[in-house]
């Protein structure tokens, strides 16, 4: 198993999605740990597909899920609760590092101009998760020291608090046509993303977890 050691400083480009998920929604399909479960406490979330052209562990994509936030015992906090990549390197790191529930999985991408296909796919080669997105019109400033966050994730007994930040430019995006097959990832094709957003020419930095006593 390899596992590279936080900090982590990623480049790349992608996409986020955000939402407004009930609770019904959240504990049905939302894929909530144990630890966490009855926390559910509201605010927007958010789905983000990604493709890191520069990390420690090489170029790999991601597909994630935020629900919104949480109550924990650090107070209100964000939480990724369903996650793959399509690297193992990753998948070790994102878990030993910060707590970050990730699984390998296989993507397959297609682009023509401004318009992405962007699937994930099981063990079988079927795709579980196919989205199509178009992105275009004026570029303007994404960065999280407008809306700092914190992710509070729970791995195997251990309780991990994060705060990554980042900075890119962004267009406005709009899904034309979205498949998800909920028995892998919550089933977002049931709602309406209230905007979507490409983010390129990213950076992101991945601190180490703040140690939390058990």
């Amino acid at each position: 198993m390899t596992v590279i050691p936080a900090p982590w400083s990623l480049r790349g480009s992608g996409y986020m999605l955000f939402y407004k998920f009930s609770r019904a929604f959240v504990e049905q399909h939302g894929f909530i740990p144990p630890e966490l479960n009855g926390c559910f406490d509201g605010f927007f979330g958010s789905v983000m597909l990604v493709n890191y052209e520069s990390s420690p562990v090489g170029p790999y994509r991601e597909l994630l899920f935020i629900p919104g936030r949480f109550r924990t015992p650090q107070g209100l906090k964000y939480s990724i609760t369903s996650i793959y990549v399509d690297s193992e390197a990753s998948t070790s790191s994102g878990r030993a590092n910060w707590g970050i529930p990730k699984h390998t999985k296989t993507f397959r991408v297609e682009q023509d101009g401004k318009t992405e296909r962007i699937q994930v796919l099981n063990d079988a080669g079927t795709p579980f998760f196919d989205i199509t997105v178009r992105s275009g019109g004026w570029y303007f400033p994404v960065t999280t020291a407008l809306i700092p966050f914190q992710l509070y994730q729970v791995w195997e007994g251990r309780s991990f608090l994060i705060k990554p930040s980042g900075y890119g430019r962004g267009q406005l995006a709009r899904v034309s046509d979205i498949r998800v097959d909920p028995a892998y990832f919550p089933d977002i094709a049931l709602k309406k993303p209230l905007i979507a957003v490409k983010v390129s020419n990213f950076h992101m930095k991945f601190p180490q977890a703040h140690p939390i006593l058990q």
